[in-house]
């Protein structure tokens, strides 16, 4: 988990607290289920008093008209029993599993607000554990695990009253061992307490090693590695079962050693309650009511030997809950900032110093301003930092030091929905979500109406290829747009920035995945929307790097040399050698043959 997690560890806030706070809005259902066990408590008290009077007052004395009578006021009490039993079960799952929606609807409201610096570091498999086997613990806990054993304690406290007023010497003996059998639950559960902690964070390492090989299944595949990822699974998978078999061990010690604890009260028992019949101290109805009462004291006992290991494991699991919902956004909204329209685009750099976690020197001292409408191409090796600086401008990121400021207004003084709505980002690596194209167009600016779409996709190129499709823009893409070629992923991406008709536009390598001929299109269908719009390109070709009104050429961190095109050629080496590696258009082997235009060579060259 990130440092925006653990610097808020809830352990010391009571995480199982915390969880029954969530009963809070559905306390009218949680009241009505407690009353119900309360009904219920009192007819398992009345029950066996009347059994035991039935047995001295009707089998002893052979009245079988008063035994009818008391054997149909029981059936009576066994059915409003039944019926109360049906409330009480109702009520309680339905407020547990709102505190299951709830949780999860506030799991997902912080996972998706939380900044990137968090997911830079979290797995997927281990929020989606979190997300499904946490909650799931923490509804169990607040639902029937421990409403079992407040009913439990309700019906050991009360039964124990119960016996003593009956009869003081079997009554305390009766309750004699209960000392012993609290004291092994309690022993029990500090044990048991991490190695749930343990059990819950290898589940979430076996998700995430699912997840990775599902998303990751043609990598896998491409390099035949198919033997070495059954085997790293198979080695997590290992660890999670050493770890639940030493749980399912200590369970099995646990519930039999309870079980003894509790049966020889039981024989002690009828043992000392049956000298006391023959002794005629008591009446054969007493010690069966007795004993029936032993039962009732033993059940909440057993019931507590299994529902504690759930308990102890929703204490785990509510730590890691809270771990999400306790970590702070690294960019978030100060309290003071503001809606702000920029009306120009004007994107200024100040001494701008940045760095991920550990690596403090990403950016170093980085200063230039973006004249509006300007095209600014960012040049480089890999790890100069091109993808850092234009992560700043939509704060995906703040910078360490310094400023970057759009129409003069740092950028932290502005809210951040207000300021994205108003870039648009085309990343080299796109991401389509499940749906249609239509939806996949429009998830910027949902409320879009189908022209606007269609304008958008067209300026992208890609408004012919949608309707050569049979749905149209109605086309399923399939999960992360496996249906679609990746130039096709790419145009739907571009029409997606520009059907928000953003002030500032960001291009990774935005025709990297289309062939020289698409390219070229939409090459001339950005350099109309780029007209009015404050550019920045992380370039890779040499046509963006030509039209480009400013390039920065950055070394790491730090930027090396900035101009136009002739003039770095002429003053920067830097330069001169990524045009030469990587720039420069390449002469085809085939010298004499019809020679290529520029755009089409210059589409061969490597990518930075």
């Amino acid at each position: 988990m990130t440092a925006e997690a653990q610097s808020n560890s809830p352990q010391q806030k009571g995480a199982l607290l915390r969880a029954f706070g969530y009963l809070r809005p559905h306390w009218r259902l949680t009241a009505g289920a407690y009353g119900m066990m309360l009904l219920i408590d009192a007819i398992s008290m009345v029950s066996p008093l009347i059994i035991s009077w039935t047995i001295d007052n009707t089998i002893d004395k052979q009245n079988a008209s008063l035994l009818s009578l008391a054997v149909g006021g029981l059936l009576a009490l066994v059915i409003v029993k039944g019926i109360f039993t049906y409330f009480e079960g109702r009520w309680t799952e339905i407020a547990s599993q709102n505190v299951a929606y709830d949780l999860r609807n506030e799991l997902q409201r912080k996972i998706t607000v939380l900044s990137f610096s968090f997911h830079d570091q979290a797995e997927a498999g281990d929020l989606l554990s979190r997300a499904i086997q946490d909650v799931e613990r923490i509804r169990f806990l607040t639902g029937r695990a421990t409403f079992r054993v407040i009913e439990g304690m309700v019906l050991m406290l009360i039964t124990a009253g119960v016996m003593i007023w009956l009869n003081p010497q079997l009554g305390l003996l009766a309750i004699a061992a209960m000392p012993l059998l609290v004291f092994q639950s309690v022993r029990f559960g500090r044990k048991f307490r991490p190695l749930s902690l343990k059990i819950q964070q290898q589940l979430g390492v076996l998700t995430t090693r699912i997840e990775q090989n599902l998303r990751g299944a043609q990598v896998v595949k491409t390099f035949a590695q198919e033997g070495a990822e059954i085997e790293r699974f198979e080695l997590e998978n290992t660890k999670w079962y050493g770890l639940s078999t030493v749980s399912a061990r200590m369970q099995a010690q646990n519930m039999p050693l309870l079980n003894l604890i509790a049966n020889i009260g039981s024989v002690v028992i009828l043992w000392f309650g049956g000298s006391l019949v023959i002794s005629q101290h008591i009446s054969l109805g007493e010690l069966v009511a007795f004993t029936t009462y032993m039962g009732q004291l033993l059940v909440p006992i057993r019931q507590l030997g299994m529902v504690l290991p759930a308990i102890t494991m929703a204490g785990a699991a509510g730590d890691r809950i809270f771990q999400i919902l306790d970590a702070v956004p690294a960019v978030h909204d100060e309290p003071d900032c503001r809606s702000v329209t920029f009306p120009r685009g004007e994107v200024k750099f100040d001494q701008v110093s940045f760095g991920y976690g550990r690596h403090s020197d990403v950016l170093k001292g980085i200063s230039f301003e973006a004249q509006p409408n300007q095209v600014i191409a960012l040049l480089g090796t890999t790890g100069s930092g091109k993808t850092t600086v234009v992560n700043l401008i939509p704060r995906f990121y703040d910078p360490t030091a310094g400023a970057v400021s759009i129409d003069g207004v740092d950028l932290r003084n502005v809210k951040i929905n207000s300021l994205r709505s108003q870039i648009g980002i085309v990343l080299q690596e796109t991401t389509l979500f499940s749906g249609n194209i239509l939806e996949n167009i429009r998830f910027g600016r949902p409320e879009a109406t189908r022209e606007e779409v269609e304008e958008a996709a067209k300026a992208a190129q890609a408004h012919g290829f949608i309707l050569q499709m049979k749905d149209g823009y109605e086309t399923r893409v399939g999960e992360r747009g496996a249906t679609l070629s990746g130039g096709q992923k790419q145009r739907i991406a571009i029409a997606r920035a520009l059907l928000t008709d953003p002030r500032i536009l960001i291009l990774d390598d935005a025709t990297s995945s289309v062939d020289s001929e698409t390219e070229h299109l939409i090459q001339l269908a950005l350099e109309k929307v780029m007209l009015h719009r404050t550019t920045f390109v992380i370039a890779h070709r040499l046509s963006t790097v030509q039209k480009a009104d400013l390039i920065l050429v950055l070394e790491k961190g730090k930027i090396a040399a900035r101009g136009k095109h002739e003039e770095l050629l002429a003053s920067s080496p830097l330069y001169n050698n990524i045009y030469q590696q990587q720039l420069k258009p390449k002469k085809p082997k085939n010298a004499g043959a019809a020679g290529v235009t520029e755009a089409q060579s210059s589409s061969q060259g490597e990518t930075l």
